[in-house]
């Protein structure tokens, strides 16, 4: 059993401002996704340029914050928004989903695809491999923040934490899981997968596969939202609904992509 640190969720204050560690996550993973990008453009062959991330980078901030807040507000909280009619802007308050936030990246993506005259498989198939390092130190956030604790566990590496009543529990670090799955794993998967040309939607393919697979998994053990709870069978959760989707969505691009194997328009023809 290891003890839960109890961390500050703030890092900085200044008077009235402050700044948090959820937040320098988002940061994180932002400028980790512009970083591969940009190597990524670099490589030969490479029909990116530096301008092109940049711009992707831009769009995908967007599509998170956007999506990834409206999402929470549409799937998770319903009673947190009756209670206070102004909750939606709160979001340092918390409030924020994955699922939502996927929406909002390929939406966003989808416009800059149109913008630019590009496929959007070769877009989403570009952007897969950078979201790991957001999606793990976003993940790590929650760790920070005491928040998605999954089940009652004795397992050794289970972290013993007060609940609301004050009573202690040891619980599955369902957080660290993700982080490690979700995050650093497929991050590994889709960036090795893309070390050479693959035929387009199969990066996006096995990034939606892999993401909904693992997310599937933990959920098992993370405990549901309590104003929601399991919404079937006392196992079925909101997450494992969501994720149905990205995993059939997933599957399909991959068959399609090795059934049919378009040419990828992410690297120039070789002559």
């Amino acid at each position: 059993m290891l003890s839960f640190p109890n961390f500050d969720p703030v890092a900085l204050a200044l008077g009235p401002l402050k700044l948090r560690w959820y937040g320098i996550m988002y940061v994180v993973g932002f400028l980790g996704a512009w970083w591969l990008g940009r190597r990524r453009a670099r490589w030969p062959g490479s029909t990116w340029t530096a301008v092109d991330v940049d711009d992707l980078v831009f769009f995908s901030v967007f599509g998170v914050i956007l999506g990834g807040r409206i999402g929470w507000l549409l799937f998770y909280g319903h009673d947190a928004l009756a209670n206070d009619p102004w909750y939606w802007y709160k979001i340092w308050k918390g409030g924020m989903s994955f699922h939502g936030g996927l929406l909002g990246v390929m939406t966003a993506l989808a416009v800059l695809a149109w913008r630019r005259h590009r496929n959007l498989g070769d877009v989403w198939d570009f952007t897969a491999p950078l979201p790991g390092i957001g999606i793990g130190a976003v993940r790590f956030g929650n760790f920070i923040n005491g928040e998605l604790w999954g089940k009652p566990t004795d397992v050794p590496w289970g972290f013993a934490v007060h609940g609301a009543d004050g009573s202690l529990q040891v619980l599955h670090p369902s957080q660290l899981y993700e982080a490690a799955l979700e995050g650093a794993a497929l991050f590994l998967i889709v960036w090795w997968f893309t070390l050479r040309p693959r035929p387009r939607w199969a990066a996006a393919g096995l990034f939606g596969t892999g993401y909904a697979s693992f997310r599937i998994l933990v959920e098992f053990v993370r405990v549901p939202d309590a104003d929601i709870g399991y919404l079937a069978g006392g196992w079925l959760t909101m997450g494992m609904l969501l994720s149905l989707p990205v995993l059939v969505a997933g599957l399909a691009m991959l068959a399609y992509a090795y059934v049919r194997r378009p040419a990828s328009g992410n690297f120039a023809p070789a002559r």
